[in-house]
């Protein structure tokens, strides 16, 4: 498989791996937390974007946590529209999320919107060369080209180990992650 075409079949098969995985390895995102390299932290304080898990998602709280303990403030995403970057609105440990649809968690309409130089990013799948597929809404494509037409920003992946495959079919407007990390490694990109 390595056309667009293709995607559904990938999206099909690489749920099924990903809810496996998340039921075998519960304790994952406390591990990826571990694995996560001090160098990739940016240097100094500044905003990264996490995101709520959907179920069998790779947890990132443990890893925001850690990121927070540095001095980092943290936001999540918000869906401001199809077709259209996300809004990141901060967010803290503790603070209230409002429940959207398909189950998505978001900071509260209260909380101030700012611009994260880090993305952690979920995902389906992910190949050797950082493509990633997601569940077909684009929503992290529009929102890394946008970001990365004004300033520097990275996007890394949050996975189980069988979401990396060999290979996965990208479009000119897939935007592709500078690193994965999951329970048992750090790949750069």
């Amino acid at each position: 498989m390595n056309s667009s075409a293709d995607k559904p079949a990938y999206r099909a098969h690489l749920l099924g791996l990903r809810r496996q995985a998340a039921e075998t390895h519960p304790e994952a995102g406390r591990t990826l937390a571990g694995i996560f390299p001090d160098a990739w932290f940016p240097e100094s304080p500044s905003c990264i974007a996490g995101y709520w898990p959907l179920a069998g998602e790779m947890d990132p709280r443990p890893l925001m946590a850690r990121l927070a303990a540095s001095g980092h403030s943290l936001c999540l995403p918000v869906i401001a529209g199809d077709q259209q970057p996300l809004l990141f609105r901060e967010w803290q440990p503790g603070d209230g999320l409002d429940r959207r649809a398909f189950g998505v968690r978001e900071p509260q309409t209260c909380k101030p919107v700012c611009q994260p130089s880090l993305l952690l990013v979920p995902l389906l799948g992910c190949d050797r060369s950082g493509n990633r597929l997601g569940f077909g809404k684009g929503y992290y494509d529009y929102t890394l080209s946008a970001l990365r037409a004004t300033r520097p920003t990275r996007a890394i992946g949050l996975a189980f180990d069988c979401q990396m495959v060999a290979d996965l079919p990208a479009d000119g407007h897939d935007q592709p992650l500078d690193a994965l990390v999951t329970e048992s490694r750090f790949v750069v990109f």
